[in-house]
């Protein structure tokens, strides 16, 4: 879940690149705290798992969670649920094509980084395909001819390498994470361009509009399997940190795995 929203100018547009390493800061610095730190335990069994969840600063982190969940149910929720009422589903076909365009740089980049050429011509021919064709990405034709869409970004190139994940953290508004992929968030909103657009000609605006409606957008396609989690899970908390860890993982080997040819698959 993306938390981009820019609010106060042209400050917080370049600033706001840094929030998820500030948010990683916060929570180590309110981590050090002894009431937010879980210590590991000295039963064998309960090690083992204290060790598999990755969680040290669960207590912390529940406070996160709880925060998040509280303003989706008071404010998110409804907004969404309104949202998909009031927009024709075509159209946020659309606002989710825009946001996946304007994020391909940092996934070229991302696949650069883990030496990945086959992925990362696949990210560059999107890009160039969809803000020309697809009409600065409102529509996705990229997939058309063959170059579908994937997930790469700095916290899993960051992987590929052999950097440790270090502990679980929930940031409210961002979601699940850890604090390589919270400096690697933080380094994708920076070779993200939409960041860095200019006063002027209504592209702040634009810029606005961008974050708020791609949030929304982001919820809305997330109300139903929200719902369903807080219905059928007993501890929702522990199951989302649970598969998005699991996930997160399999990116990764995915990622490192994929040693396919230079040229698409449409060309073979």
């Amino acid at each position: 879940m993306d938390s981009r929203q820019d609010r106060i100018g042209i400050r917080a547009t370049r600033s706001r690149r840094g929030r998820a390493i500030a948010g990683v800061l916060a929570l180590l610095t309110l981590g050090a705290c002894g009431s937010l730190h879980n210590p590991p335990p000295k039963d064998p069994d309960d090690l083992a798992d204290y060790k598999a969840a990755n969680d040290p600063y669960e207590p912390l982190n529940r406070k996160m969670y709880n925060v998040q969940m509280w303003a989706y149910h008071v404010a998110l929720r409804p907004v969404a649920k309104a949202w998909i009422w009031a927009v024709p589903k075509p159209v946020r076909h659309s606002i989710s094509n825009i946001n996946e365009t304007w994020r391909e740089p940092a996934v070229f980049f991302s696949d650069v980084g883990a030496g990945k050429p086959r992925r990362a011509g696949d990210s560059f021919m999107r890009f160039t395909i969809n803000m020309s064709a697809g009409v600065a990405g409102f529509f996705d034709v990229a997939s058309l001819v063959g170059y579908k869409q994937h997930e790469t970004d700095p916290g899993m190139t960051m992987g590929t390498w052999g950097v440790k994940s270090g502990p679980y953290l929930f940031i409210p508004f961002v979601g699940p994470s850890n604090f390589r992929d919270g400096i690697g968030y933080g380094i994708g909103q920076a070779l993200t361009p939409i960041n860095y657009v200019p006063r002027g000609y209504g592209l702040l605006t634009f810029n606005w509009a961008y974050n708020i409606l791609g949030t929304v957008d982001g919820f809305a396609n997330s109300v139903d399997q929200i719902d369903h989690l807080e219905q059928d899970s007993l501890d929702p908390y522990s199951y989302v940190r649970s598969a998005w860890q699991q996930n997160r993982q399999s990116q990764i080997d995915a990622m490192t795995n994929d040693h396919r040819a230079t040229t698409p698959d449409w060309y073979n």
